[in-house]
């Protein structure tokens, strides 16, 4: 069975890296660790990294990474997958150490072909993560539009071994949130039903609800387009806001988002499907809500050359 320690960050293609590094550190609140070439890792954490950004022609989300629970777990993990006919490529160890990890797998799910990565032992880093005036202390979850949603809800529930904390669902849509067991937050995956695969959106941990009420001055300020909020999520129980990054890609920042156990978790609830139970205050999103979100496709074999 696999277990997982958490949602570790993802990679973002971006048109402008200059633009968009400014825009993530001086925003969003992240700090930059390292920047060479085409490339900035920066981190809302203690770990190496939370976030790549690589400059491309094309922007879009071309993977996510999840570290394993245990180091011991790693070759179990590799073995299952290639059980499952996922066929994992395992980094060399020159490419898993640029990355400041251990042994790394990649793979791609069979319905939307989105590359996964699981890893052990990322670097921590000496001096602690110093949030902005807005303070975020975690990358918390990713979103996706799936027109293979029915599919997608089986491969991680029943393939990587995520748990489902709530759904929701009629003739018009389906929502699932879930979550990487024995991660306890709500959800660090959700999927929702759509006309075709795209990401919807990324979410940022805030500390407190003053930091989104000191983050929706800070876009104003800037002018970001605020895109949906400030509200609070039926399903989570989490306050949120919404909004662009220079790509047009959907942030957000959420906090107070329902915990569980690793035992005796409360059972999924099948939550009315209407507009209130996405936002409990009323609120609707904008056009340009989880609009920009292209997959990018990895080939994974070129690589790890």
């Amino acid at each position: 069975m696999i277990r997982y320690k958490k949602l570790g960050y993802v990679v973002l293609n971006v048109t402008d890296l200059d633009k968009s590094v400014d825009f993530y550190e001086n925003i969003v609140g992240l700090q930059v660790v390292e920047r060479e070439n085409k490339t900035a890792l920066l981190r809302c954490s203690r770990d190496h990294h939370n976030l790549i950004l690589e400059q491309a022609g094309e922007a879009g989300l071309k993977r996510v990474a999840y570290e394993l629970e245990k180091v011991e777990q790693f070759q179990g993990v590799f073995d299952y997958l290639t059980e499952q006919g996922l066929e994992p490529v395992e980094l060399s160890a020159k490419e898993a150490q640029s990355l400041a990890q251990g042994r790394t797998l990649r793979f791609k799910d069979p319905h939307m072909a989105v590359t996964y990565e699981f890893y052990v032992e990322m670097m921590q880093m000496g001096l602690p993560f110093v949030p902005k005036k807005a303070k975020i202390t975690r990358f918390l979850h990713v979103v996706y539009e799936t027109n293979k949603f029915d599919e997608m809800l089986d491969f991680f529930t029943n393939t990587l071994n995520f748990r489902v904390s709530d759904t929701s669902s009629d003739n018009k849509g389906a929502w699932a949130w879930l979550r990487a067991f024995p991660s306890p937050y709500h959800h660090d995956l959700a999927i929702t039903k759509g006309a075709e695969n795209k990401l919807n959106h990324l979410a940022y941990q805030a500390e407190r609800v003053d930091d989104v009420g000191i983050q929706v001055n800070k876009l104003n300020d800037a002018n970001v387009p605020i895109l949906f909020g400030p509200g609070r999520h039926r399903p989570s129980s989490s306050i949120f806001l919404y909004f662009a990054d220079p790509d047009g890609i959907t942030l957000e920042y959420s906090q107070g988002m329902e915990e569980f156990p690793e035992e005796g978790a409360r059972e999924p609830r099948r939550l009315e499907p209407t507009p209130e139970t996405i936002d409990e205050w009323g609120g609707t999103p904008k056009p340009g809500f989880g609009k920009h979100g292209k997959l990018i496709s990895e080939d994974l074999e070129k690589n790890n050359q």
